[in-house]
């Protein structure tokens, strides 16, 4: 049927709060006459084999697998791939053949995750399937996601216990800049619909360490293995995965160091920018921020929100003042309502979290504190790569 033999491998899930492997994802291969292995998953975008042929080889897989894992350790859960494009295929209230090889390999359903790996295919008829699945006790993921443009429909109607992260999004957001921002949204959204989320392809240590931020349950990849025949004692990549995450952890303390020195430098910041105020508040005798190259521009708001005074830049050498944002409301943005939750009574100095500046499409941070009797409050921006 195929140039090679139907071979079923293993890659591992570790366990981000353990460093274990947790489960394992059948992959399919084809074995040539001398025994070496390749990926199948160019057959199934090969428009010269027949559906039949791609269906009969995608259930052969999916009964290796169920016949090797009760080889597994009790405590793993093993991930089997669906393709969508089979479901127009099943006669209404016909016995799920997925659920039917389950059924008969005597594995609880509870170990069982099966992963839809397209977007199109039967998207009518998908839920229902799905639903069917979830009353069996598997679980359901949802693959490459973030991959397309219809994501958020098909969490809305599948209701996924897993979201794995599109490959090729994941690697490159670990590399960081805008699509970093758009893969930690996703992750946040996973979190609070209660879905687990599994990175892939996680190969080099900055990815590990961008799967971790984003709050990852599991991680896959070549960073700890790729597929093979044989299962591998959960604890192999227990001690490589403590140095990883250990230094990780380091790196992520030195990052809060960072922090704490910035805070440092703003209360001393912020004190020559308020003895100025008190003192005239003539651009010329502004102090010069050498020490501060991090600084964007300062400005005023009343106590609502409404900015009171021009934005004062550093620029060649200078202070520049920009008038155009005077009676603008900024009460929406989440530096000025976290500054002004948590700022208010104490009238100390709050420092927002990270955010895209709308304005000058540029990642901020936006120190503030209350001044004049809380009556105004004057406003730092900083540039957030500089941290």
């Amino acid at each position: 049927m195929f140039n090679g033999e139907p071979v079923v491998v293993f890659q591992p899930f570790i366990d981000t709060a353990t460093g274990r492997i947790a489960g394992v994802e059948a992959l399919a291969r084809l074995r040539n006459s001398a025994g070496q292995l390749r990926s199948a998953g160019p057959l199934f975008s090969d428009p010269h084999i027949a559906n039949a042929q791609l269906r009969a080889f995608d259930r052969e897989i999916r009964r290796q697998a169920l016949a090797r894992f009760a080889e597994a350790p009790a405590d793993w859960f093993l991930s089997l791939n669906i393709s969508p494009r089979w479901i127009s295929l099943l006669k209404p209230k016909q016995t799920l053949p997925s659920l039917k090889l389950l059924a008969g390999s005597g594995i609880a359903a509870q170990r069982i995750v099966f992963e839809i790996t397209e977007q199109n295919g039967a998207k009518n008829r998908l839920p229902g399937v799905v639903n069917r699945y979830r009353e069996a006790g598997v679980r359901v993921a949802i693959d490459d996601f973030g991959a397309g443009s219809s994501q958020l429909d098909r969490v809305l109607s599948l209701q996924p216990d897993i979201l794995k992260l599109d490959m090729r999004l994941f690697q490159q957001a670990a590399r960081g800049g805008h699509s970093g921002e758009v893969v930690k949204a996703l992750a946040l959204m996973a979190e609070r619909t209660g879905c687990w989320i599994i990175a892939e392809g996680v190969e080099t240590e900055a990815q590990l360490d961008f799967a971790l931020e984003c709050g990852a349950r599991y991680i896959q990849g070549y960073i700890f293995g790729q597929g093979q025949a044989e299962f591998l004692p959960s604890d192999t990549f227990v001690e490589h995965f403590a140095q990883l995450r250990d230094r990780y952890v380091r790196r992520k303390l030195s990052e809060r160091a960072r922090l704490l020195s910035l805070r440092q430098q703003l209360h001393e910041l912020m004190n020559s920018f308020k003895h100025w105020l008190t003192s005239g508040s003539h651009t010329d005798q502004l102090p010069p921020p050498h020490a501060y190259p991090w600084l964007l521009r300062l400005f005023q708001c009343d106590r609502h929100g409404t900015q009171v005074s021009a934005n004062l830049e550093w620029r060649e050498q200078s202070w520049h003042s920009d008038n155009r944002y005077i009676g603008h409301n900024w009460s929406w943005r989440p530096y000025f309502y976290q500054v002004l939750a948590e700022g208010w009574d104490a009238h100390g100095l709050v420092l927002s979290s990270t955010y895209r500046d709308a304005t000058t499409n540029q990642y901020c941070l936006t120190a503030g504190q209350f001044i004049d009797n809380g009556n105004r409050l004057l406003l730092i921006d900083i540039d957030a790569a500089a941290f």
